[in-house]
């Protein structure tokens, strides 16, 4: 009989111990679930997207001319593969490239680039018409151009950018080349932030574009060659 006592009160013993065992389990995992909560709360921000686009202002368009006869069909820049990511790039050196993680172009700068091209060349009152590439016959004359450089730079004591175009023009009568350029800007960063990084670039930009089409041959547009152009299409 008092064995059968001492068994019962072992039982009812280990099964007390295992209840303590299992509610301090469940304690030390509550804790340190609202612990990580915690944790997770304060230091773990969800941080979105920041996205930019190039703000380049487009000209007044002027009257056309009247002895304008060239047309002209911009084909879209093309622009290194780096460039084309979508992230906003940063050179750490010249053989290092980096990309901001949240800030991102949200209109892919060739697209900003040619249509800035599109705008000016318009304006300029040069050709009878400026449009699109779009590979249907029209134009005499066909442009391309690439977007070389479009970069912030860290090195060499100071945060500047950096652009640089390039383009050329072709008769599609003759497929002779007969008009080529390729320029450079670098601007300061006055606020070194990525707003002020973009803002710098906007001015850059601006100033790249119409450095590259100012010693545009108008001539060209205006020549007995021209009319002879657009007859052939």
């Amino acid at each position: 009989m008092r064995s059968q006592i001492k068994k019962t009160n072992f039982h009812a013993g280990f099964g007390e111990h295992r209840r303590m065992v299992s509610m301090r389990r469940t304690v030390t995992t509550t804790v340190f679930c609202l612990a990580t909560l915690v944790i997770l709360a304060g230091c773990g921000r969800v941080r979105y997207p920041q996205y930019y686009a190039l703000n380049l202002p487009a000209p007044p368009d002027p009257p056309a001319s009247e002895n304008a006869h060239a047309t002209l069909a911009i084909r879209e820049f093309s622009a290194p593969m780096y460039l084309r990511q979508g992230a906003i790039a940063y050179k750490a050196s010249p053989e290092q490239i980096g990309f901001y993680t949240y800030d991102r172009w949200a209109i892919d700068p060739r697209d900003a680039v040619t249509d800035a091209v599109i705008d000016r060349l318009r304006a300029s009152g040069a050709f009878a018409f400026v449009k699109p590439y779009d590979g249907r016959p029209g134009a005499g004359y066909v442009l391309s151009g690439r977007l070389e450089k479009l970069d912030e730079v860290d090195y060499e004591g100071s945060v500047k950018v950096e652009i640089a175009l390039s383009a050329q023009m072709t008769s599609i009568a003759t497929g002779a080349t007969v008009w080529s350029n390729a320029v450079s800007e670098v601007g300061a960063v006055n606020k070194r932030d990525v707003p002020g990084v973009v803002s710098a670039m906007d001015s850059a930009m601006e100033r790249a574009v119409k450095e590259l089409l100012s010693p545009m041959p108008v001539d060209l547009a205006t020549s007995p060659a021209a009319k002879n152009n657009l007859a052939i299409q």
